[in-house]
Formats: structure tokens, sequence, C-alpha cells
């Protein structure tokens, strides 16, 4: 990327928000990793100072097993399991609080030191403090939601999942807006039309985020695992056969992998009409364009693949990590066109 500044200090600031942007993108991979191998539920307590370190020695081993077996998912799941394999599905769980943790202290040390050498550019201490406590409360968030699947049944709420996963993806989408407003404070001339159509497609990808949560919450990438079809017709049967209707929206895994469906046939369509109206645009307008079409065109790819294989591991987390690079594209386009318009 090429930056437009030559200050100094926004520079600097702008490119450690970018490393951040870019340690909360992997966190959000890990994330799902971990989700995908059913490894969220392992650690049953929060411990955000001593539990940095993992068990070490055979009796915390034991100690650490002896508390997950008192959990509904080893007791309804996981019955009889070895601690060889409690270990494989604890260290998931265990990088991503320690990746959690990191972007917490590689955010604050270099935070401090740049307030107090005065480097942080007018106007943007209240935008970093505000991002600091954010990502306090996706910590919190994070527990909140694992304590969802500790109780009764051994599966996370999906209200939850969904809260945790959409906090990520702000604060992701925080960091890098910003980055780029330091970076590259001069924006693009653009038309009227290519602006609302942006932020067209931009708001469509929130709702198609928000449903993708929904449907990893529920599972609902296990059922119909066929393309174009659900099963042998486009409209499956048990669409909206919650009552009152409005639920099968967010209760129904049959009605949000339909919903996730179709969020992507419309953003495939925006993505060709902005790519037909950036002719004559400038250069980089139509870089931010090829880049974004090309974005939905790997995500289109890799979540009709993990569909088709059924959901494993790797493809669903590339599938998630897709995802991010869609918003980081669309981010970029509308962080462009952030200023007048041409007339």
């Amino acid at each position: 990327m090429m930056f437009q500044t030559n200050d100094r200090d926004r520079k600097a600031v702008g490119i450690w928000l970018l490393f951040m942007a870019t340690i909360v993108f992997a966190m959000v991979v890990v994330g799902g990793a971990t989700r995908l191998t059913e490894s969220g539920l392992s650690i049953v307590e929060w411990k955000p100072v001593t539990g940095a370190l993992p068990p070490i020695g055979e009796a915390e081993w034991q100690a650490e097993f002896q508390k997950y077996q008192t959990s509904p998912e080893y007791k309804l799941k996981n019955y009889g399991m070895s601690l060889e394999e409690f270990k494989g599905i604890f260290y998931w769980e265990w990088a991503h609080r320690l990746l959690g943790r990191l972007i917490g202290l590689f955010f604050f040390v270099p935070f401090v030191w740049f307030w107090v050498r005065g480097r942080i550019p007018a106007g943007y201490k209240p935008r970093l403090i505000v991002l600091f406590i954010l990502g306090g409360l996706q910590g919190a968030l994070g527990w909140y939601m694992v304590k969802s699947g500790l109780v009764d049944e051994p599966a996370v709420s999906h209200y939850r999942l969904t809260a945790h996963l959409s906090l990520a993806l702000l604060i992701f989408a925080a960091l890098y807006w910003t980055a780029l407003s330091l970076l590259n404070p001069q924006p693009e001339r653009t038309s009227g039309a290519l602006k609302k159509l942006s932020h067209s497609f931009m708001a469509v990808l929130v709702l198609q985020i928000v449903m993708g949560a929904l449907v990893a919450g529920l599972k609902a990438g296990h059922i119909f695992n066929t393309w174009p079809l659900m099963g042998d017709t486009f409209v499956p049967e048990g669409l909206l056969v919650m009552e009152p209707v409005w639920r099968n929206f967010l209760d129904n895994a049959v009605t949000t992998q339909f919903d996730h469906r179709i969020g992507a046939y419309v953003l495939t369509a925006l993505v060709l009409a902005l790519l037909y109206m950036a002719r004559g645009q400038s250069y980089r307008l139509k870089k931010g364009v090829y880049a974004l079409t090309l974005a939905v065109a790997v995500q289109m790819f890799l979540g009709i693949t993990m569909l088709l294989k059924e959901v494993p591991v790797s493809w669903g987390t590339a599938h998630q990590g897709g995802g991010v690079l869609v918003l980081a594209a669309t981010i970029y386009l509308m962080h462009m066109q952030r200023g007048r318009t041409a007339k």
C-alpha cells in the first residue's frame, strides 16, 4: 500500500494501527478454527492474568482436566476423553485467549508511548481510547459467550456468538479505517452513484456477516450440503415453520442458511454493478473496485467449497477469514470516496 502522508507521526501511528488490524484479523481466523474444532468450551474459567500460561506438569494438567470433566460438554459429548485428547482442544482455546491478551498488550503499550511522546495526531486520542475500551469489552463478551455453554447444554448461545464476532469485526473496521485516515488523508473524487452503491454494498455486507455468524452459531452449514439447490429445491422446506415468523430469521437453521445464500447472490450482483460503474473513475478507485471484486469471488468459492465438503475445519476457517478480507476491501473503497463527489 502506498501512503500519501509524509508526516512522521501520522505514518508511525497509522502503521501501528494497520499492524493491530492485522492481529485482529488473525484473532478472527483463530476464533473460527477454535469454534470449528469444538474447542471453545475446553477452558471453564476466566483468568485474564494467571490464565496466560498453560498448565505445566502432569499435576496441573490433571487439575485442569478435572475442571473440564465437570462441564456439560464432557458429560454429554466427550465422556471418556483422554488427557491427550483434552490437550488438543485446550490448546486451541488457550491460543485464542492468549492472542486476545497480546492484542491488548500490543495496543496499550504503544498507545501510552505515543501519548507520552506527544506523537498522536490532533483529534485521534478520543478515538484510540474508545478502541481500547472496545477491546476490553470484547474480552468480557467472549467469556459471556463461553459461559452460555457451561450451564446445561454444551453449546454457546448463537446470539452471544454473533455479538462476539460482530464486535471483533467492528474493532477491525475501526482500526483499519483510522489507519487509512492517518496514512491516506486525501480522498478521491468520485461519482455520487458509485459512492451510494458502495454504501449499499456495505449495508448488505453487514447483514451478510451477521447472518453468517448466526449460521455458524446454529451449525446451519451442516445441513443442505448441496449447491445451488438446497436439497432438491432452490427454496427448501422448513423455511418459515417457527411462530412468530420473525423467529425464523434468527433461530431457524434452514432460514439462516437460505438467507446467507441469498445475501451472497445480492453481494455478487452489487459488486458487478460497482465494476461496471467504475469505468471512467480514477486509477485508485478502479483498483479498489477490482480488489473488492476479487475478494468477493474468492469468498464465494470458499463458501461453496466449504458447504459441499460439509464444513471441514480448514475450509470453514478460510471462509471466515475471507469474510474479513471482503470487509477490508469494502472499507478501503469507501474510505477513498469519503470526500466530495464529482458533479
